[in-house]
């Protein structure tokens, strides 16, 4: 591992960017399958660290069913479960170790499927969770050729990373780190409008560490980044969730802009920049309360807000 803290987390995070989200329609595994190497309930702070568990890896079924992105070759049925009881302290990892080339498939507590192939040491995959949510997690072990048989593997559920030793999170907001969901570039008229993004909301910081007034629990990194090419209309940035959520941006010019229900609905916060400028827009999407991370969809529009 670096020395070199700074290093070390832009390494890390860029681990974690890997950890790849994806969507499908039908899906032939099933996370409510009895899981074929059994569960076990993790509180956050758990000992031993890492947690474990012994199995085969593979199967018949090709994870790329779940997603052309998907690598190997897995079993129906979850081959381990997690019930796990999250805090702000920690992110939660997700690894496996084995002789053959394998692959990680796991389902989140919101029924999000992620995906992994060659992101530990070597051919072995890896998962990083930055504020996991409290829930079970399916996870799925398995090889990447569909002729490896069925080798052994040994999955470990951490709060400590790969190395360890607990990763350092930055202690800061920082626009400069890169976006944990990701970016898009966008021109005044585009379409589909709105523009939509599945986010987990919240993080380790209050809000108003960049700005007195601001709302929230966000995370160090950005969310989203928006680069945007202004037209006549305005540029209107809103969040859609079932829980508190709060808003905020970081404009072209370095401006910090907040919003707590603003939005249509609820307690749906928004933001609408009338005069938008061309530019990147850093975008996080906060809890209200710590610790209340949802699922929530981030909206981009010209035209409304959610």
């Amino acid at each position: 591992m670096p020395v070199d803290q700074g290093q070390f987390m832009r390494s890390f995070l860029a681990f974690t960017a890997a950890a790849m989200l994806v969507t499908s329609g039908a899906v032939a595994q099933n996370p409510s399958a009895t899981p074929n190497y059994g569960s076990v309930t993790l509180n956050s702070g758990f000992t031993p660290d890492p947690y474990t568990v012994t199995l085969n890896a593979g199967g018949g079924i090709a994870a790329s069913n779940i997603s052309s992105s998907c690598r190997g070759y897995i079993t129906n049925a979850p081959d381990f479960s997690v019930y796990y009881t999250a805090s702000s302290l920690f992110d939660l990892s997700i690894f496996a170790n084995s002789g053959t080339d394998t692959t990680l498939v796991v389902n989140d507590p919101y029924g999000n499927w992620f995906c992994n192939d060659d992101g530990g040491e070597g051919l072995n995959p890896a998962l990083t969770f930055n504020n996991p949510s409290s829930g079970r997690y399916d996870i799925w072990v398995g090889t990447y050729s569909s002729s490896a048989g069925l080798p052994a593997a040994t999955l470990s559920i951490s709060e400590l990373g790969r190395s360890g030793s607990a990763p350092v999170p930055p202690s800061r907001i920082d626009y400069t780190l890169p976006a944990t969901y990701g970016n898009a570039t966008l021109r005044a008229g585009f379409q589909p409008d709105p523009y939509r993004v599945s986010i987990v909301s919240g993080g380790r910081h209050r809000a108003n560490e960049v700005r007195s007034g601001c709302a929230g629990w966000v995370a160090s990194a950005p969310d989203f980044q928006l680069t945007f090419s202004a037209g006549s209309l305005p540029l209107i940035i809103s969040a859609a969730s079932s829980t508190d959520t709060t808003l905020l941006v970081n404009d072209p010019n370095g401006n910090w802009h907040c919003n707590d229900d603003g939005g249509n609905q609820g307690l749906n916060p928004a933001l609408t920049f009338y005069n938008a400028m061309s530019g990147t827009y850093d975008i996080w999407i906060g809890s209200y309360s710590q610790g209340n991370n949802a699922n929530a969809t981030l909206s981009i529009s010209e035209l409304y807000s959610e």
